[in-house]
């Protein structure tokens, strides 16, 4: 690891820590200025790592950083966040389908199953408090499920180190996107906030793992 890469590395993981210190003495100006850096600091340290830059790697983070923009405010903002969020999933799911190899019929049906029943289960506890916001968290939980699906999909089908921290991504990523949900719309806990960026953070940092780690192009 060279020491730019190193550098980079160790700013990314400070403004994490620092952000998530933020949130446990809930200190609403560190949040603040931590927030909006995280995303920055895992796109430099990205551009660090590659010879080859993915620019959809590079667009989805951009999506990303919006959507941690527009969520810091947590009412009228948040379609937005749900509308920048479900373009960083659709990119995700772009960039994976590309690196997919050839499956079989029980290996699809495998990926479908577990995504599908959580899917079902999360929005069942929620319909009744969506009310103008149904439309849009449905079409972005179809979107994040997908995405866990072709996650799954893709680690049946080569069982490989980088295959393998994009499935733990999206999975941490759907656990970060519930508890959001779970908070907004069914039972509020005072822990939520913190969990939720501890997993966000780890997601998108496991999902860059398994960008450097993929060699074929998409």
């Amino acid at each position: 690891m060279n020491s730019k890469r190193k550098i980079a590395l160790l700013f990314f993981a400070a403004v994490s820590i620092v952000h998530v210190l933020g949130i446990l003495l809930k200190h609403d100006p560190l949040q603040l200025i931590t927030k909006p850096l995280l995303i920055p600091a895992l796109i430099v340290l990205y551009r660090l790592s590659v010879e080859k830059v993915n620019k959809w790697y590079i667009i989805a983070l951009v999506f990303s950083f919006l959507g941690d923009v527009f969520l810091m405010d947590k009412g009228s903002y948040f379609i937005y966040g749900i509308a920048s969020f479900l373009l960083t999933q659709l990119i995700y799911i772009k960039i994976v389908l590309g690196k997919l190899k050839p499956s079989k019929l029980i290996q699809k049906i495998i990926t479908i199953i577990p995504f599908s029943v959580f899917f079902i289960v999360l929005i069942g506890l929620l319909k009744d408090n969506l009310d103008a916001l149904f439309y849009p968290v449905i079409i972005y939980g179809i979107a994040i499920s997908i995405f866990g699906m072709v996650s799954l999909l893709k680690y049946l089908t080569d069982k490989s180190i980088s295959s393998l921290y994009l499935l733990l991504g999206a999975v941490v990523f759907i656990s970060s996107d519930s508890m959001i949900a779970l908070h907004q719309f069914y039972e509020p806990k005072p822990y939520y906030g913190l969990f939720i960026m501890i997993t966000y953070i780890v997601a998108q940092y496991l999902i860059y793992r398994f960008m450097i780690l993929e060699k074929k192009p998409t």
